[in-house]
């Protein structure tokens, strides 16, 4: 034990560590985590009053019922990772002990623990791979706190007794404990499922237990400062979803069991988060899937905990569409917890937010825009800014998204399954220039709706802020400079997009080149089928509708199509995706610039592009 307190101790002076929890810091009894002993009779009676979250109740209950035939899970890796076991361990426990403590079925606590103990059995979570270890203590934690009284004196000490080694007392070793110092959402996951544990079997250990959630407090204010200043989060929507989640069950952890939160919710733009989120889903109810996303979206039930702190309905716009689409969400193993924060609010109270357009700097800038948040044919258009060199990033720099009409026309692939990948041997986490990362085709900026100036790839040392937004519902707009991503081929280059008059959007480009020719590639990744319709136009079509993409250059342009299908047995096919734009070469020290049309619906209107400096900006 004092050995193991030395080492906690050490890894705690990183943060030049004063106790924020203090000695002889009591716990109630269990269940303690996230619902405290006696409140499922309130949760019953907000079940009972409202047929929207009486629904959902039954949902995750009929999907304890479907876990209750199911083989225990089996320590079985994928590559290097356990992390699909884990996340299950966290599905089936949560899902199992919520229905047992809602319901008060046996027949739920008695399947969770024959999980419990088989995963307690495991020869080892697989602490190489530090999150499969949090998210598997965090599973064990719920399961063990919440049928507490359900366990024998046995059960508990297996089953304890796998948390603090397995789980626990692993992250005081260096080298599984790298995540204490990173910005990512591998500290925010870890410290939580560390915290978790260590919640779990506090009595049992609590001067150990104390040092670990004081750690955490401390530690994971470095992802925390990283939403500052609007709330943008930096590895983009799949990560949020992930990383802000667990952030949140750590403090909602702390904020019931202790009263309080120790300051973390007034982290510059940490609950101005749930704006970036809600704002990052287009009127298709496709996300922003920038950087390694996938290119779905769903339900967030931490958005709900995010609405309660700010008393602001308006957040949960989206989510209310999620939850009248008649979709299945229980593949989210954190689902349970909707019904813990959804603070009793009422679908029928949540009204569209007003803002238009929704701006965050930081590590990767965003604009996100639209005509509207009740028209589902509404125009809908984000771009990002930011760097390659951004935690899961991909040389995306200046890319963006546009919808009308139902349909996304400008797309992005997102990510590609690492498994895939690192089972061929590709290396993709390095983010130097020369790095096998770029070499995914996914993941350069060949494949992504922005420029390739003579075929090279964007600088990932490069950066790119948001210089100047619109509100004017009439000429919603957004400009970033990225002429560090093309250091070397561009002396400068800024984008600007808008959406005019309600009506189409346009992209321009402000370029200069240097003394030497310079060939630029403007590209645009659709799902539509494309035809080259003139020396400056296409047409696109997708389900019935049209969109013409148009070209205004000071010199000639070569329309074109590109093939998305990539040559490397390593790459993901990308079938049915074509890419589309235009090629222009331009001579030594040209400037100038290139406006692109984006005309829904064969709409032939439009209005003189001025100069990016004198579009209208916001204060």
């Amino acid at each position: 034990m004092k050995l193991t307190m030395l080492f906690l101790l050490l890894g705690m002076q990183t943060f030049a560590q004063t106790d924020t929890l203090p000695v002889g810091a009591s716990v109630p009894g269990h269940p303690r985590i996230l619902m405290l002993k006696g409140e499922e009779n309130q949760l019953r009676k907000m079940i009972a009053s409202d047929p929207v979250w009486q629904k959902m109740h039954q949902s995750i209950v009929a999907e304890a019922d479907k876990m209750i035939g199911l083989p225990n899970l089996e320590r079985k890796l994928e590559g290097r990772r356990l992390l699909g076991v884990s996340r299950e361990c966290i599905r089936r426990l949560f899902y199992l002990s919520y229905a047992y403590r809602i319901t008060g079925d046996g027949k739920y606590s008695q399947r969770a623990k024959s999980e419990m103990l088989a995963v307690a059995a495991f020869q080892d979570w697989n602490p190489s791979h530090f999150l499969d270890v949090a998210e598997m203590t965090l599973g064990m934690a719920i399961g063990y706190d919440w049928l507490y009284d359900h366990l024998s004196q046995n059960d508990r000490k297996t089953i304890s007794g796998a948390i603090l080694e397995k789980g626990v007392n692993t992250s005081l070793q260096s080298k599984n404990n790298n995540w204490l110092r990173v910005t990512n959402n591998w500290n925010q996951v870890c410290n939580t499922g560390m915290a978790y544990g260590a919640l779990a079997i506090y009595e049992q250990q609590p001067e150990l237990a104390r040092g670990i959630i004081n750690r955490g407090i401390k530690s994971i204010q470095l992802p925390m400062a990283d939403y500052q200043p609007e709330g943008a989060y930096p590895e983009g929507y799949g990560y949020w979803g992930y990383g802000t989640s667990f952030n949140v069950l750590f403090i909602s952890a702390l904020e019931k069991i202790f009263q309080k939160d120790f300051g973390l919710t007034e982290k510059p733009g940490f609950l101005q988060t749930a704006g970036y989120l809600e704002n990052m889903t287009g009127p298709t109810g496709a996300p922003f899937n920038y950087s390694d996303a996938g290119n779905g979206g769903g339900l967030n039930a931490a958005m709900f905990w995010f609405a309660g702190k700010q008393k602001d309905p308006s957040l949960l716009w989206v989510e209310k569409s999620w939850m009248e689409s008649g979709k299945s969400h229980t593949r989210d193993r954190l689902l349970p917890a909707i019904m813990l924060w959804n603070n009793n609010i009422r679908l029928s109270s949540i009204k569209p937010p007003q803002a238009l357009l929704w701006t965050g700097g930081g590590k990767n800038p965003v604009a996100l825009m639209r005509t509207s948040w009740t028209d589902k044919n509404a125009i809908f258009a984000g771009m990002k800014g930011g760097s390659p060199s951004v935690n899961h990033a991909h040389m995306d720099v200046g890319s963006f998204v546009m919808e009308s009409g139902g349909v996304r026309w400008a797309m992005d692939f997102g990510m590609q399954d690492y498994n895939s990948l690192e089972s061929k041997g590709i290396s993709i986490w390095g983010l130097a220039q020369n790095s096998q990362r770029w070499q995914v085709y996914r993941y350069n900026n060949y494949a992504h709706n922005t420029l390739t100036v003579n075929g090279n790839f964007q600088n990932v040392k490069g950066d790119a802020r948001i210089t100047a937004f619109n509100r004017d519902e009439n000429f919603l707009q957004a400009t970033t400079d990225i002429s560090k991503l093309y250091a070397g081929d561009l002396e400068k280059a800024v984008r600007g997009i808008a959406i005019v008059n309600k009506q189409y959007v346009v992209v321009r480009d402000e370029i200069e080149a240097p003394q030497k020719e310079t060939v630029v590639r403007w590209t645009l990744l659709t799902p539509a089928d494309v035809k080259i319709t003139g020396g400056n136009t296409a047409e696109l079509s997708k389900n019935g509708k049209t969109l013409t993409l148009k070209v205004d250059a000071p010199l000639p342009v070569q329309m074109k199509t590109w093939s998305t299908e990539s040559k490397n047995d390593y790459d993901a096919s990308n079938k049915g995706t074509i890419l589309t734009g235009f090629e222009m070469t331009v001579p030594a020290g040209f400037k100038g610039a290139m406006n692109v049309y984006l005309l829904p619906e064969k709409n032939t209107k439009t209005a003189p592009v001025k100069a990016l400096s004198e579009w209208p900006a916001s204060k």
